[in-house]
């Protein structure tokens, strides 16, 4: 990967870590402080509490997305570390798309009269899981390159025995 593609990712990144955070903090904010300009209704307070958690679990998957661009940068993402990485990133859209089904469900009774767009968005949250399931994918391709990896350190070690 080259260097100019891993500041460009890792400015997209940090970007968005930020937006993410600053959104967080202010949504925390309007509802600890009580300055609401909502009616503090019960789905208006979940919604708010499920958008923070739903920011969080974008904010670790950017993290463990930083952390193995640098693996690649530095050439170790070949490794078994990495894997711990890929996992978290797999539980984080996963939790995300558990929060998108949470949300479907609280804005479904307002649904009532256009139940599509309960049953759009219960569509979204299984492209989401969708999203995991390609990660899962892309993980066991990464298991195979370590595992040849493995391997080919191995042969090369007895190569240089045999020379």
């Amino acid at each position: 990967m080259g260097k100019l593609a891993v500041r460009a990712l890792r400015v997209v990144l940090a970007v968005v870590l930020i937006g993410t955070v600053f959104v967080q903090v202010s949504m925390a904010w309007a509802l600890i402080s009580g300055n609401d300009p909502e009616d503090g209704s019960l789905p208006l307070t979940a919604f708010r509490v499920i958008a923070i958690l739903g920011m969080l679990t974008v904010q670790v998957a950017l993290v463990c997305v930083w952390r193995l661009v640098t693996m690649v940068r530095r050439g170790t993402v070949f490794s078994h570390a990495a894997f711990r990485y890929v996992d978290v990133v797999i539980g984080a859209i996963v939790a995300a798309a558990l929060l998108w089904f949470a949300v479907t469900a609280v804005n479904a009774p307002g649904q009532a009269d256009d139940p599509g767009v309960t049953v759009i968005m219960g569509g979204i949250g299984l492209a989401v899981l969708g999203v995991a399931l390609i990660v899962f994918v892309l993980r066991m391709l990464l298991v195979q390159a370590v595992a040849r990896d493995v391997e080919a350190t191995r042969m090369r070690a007895e190569l240089d025995e045999v020379v």
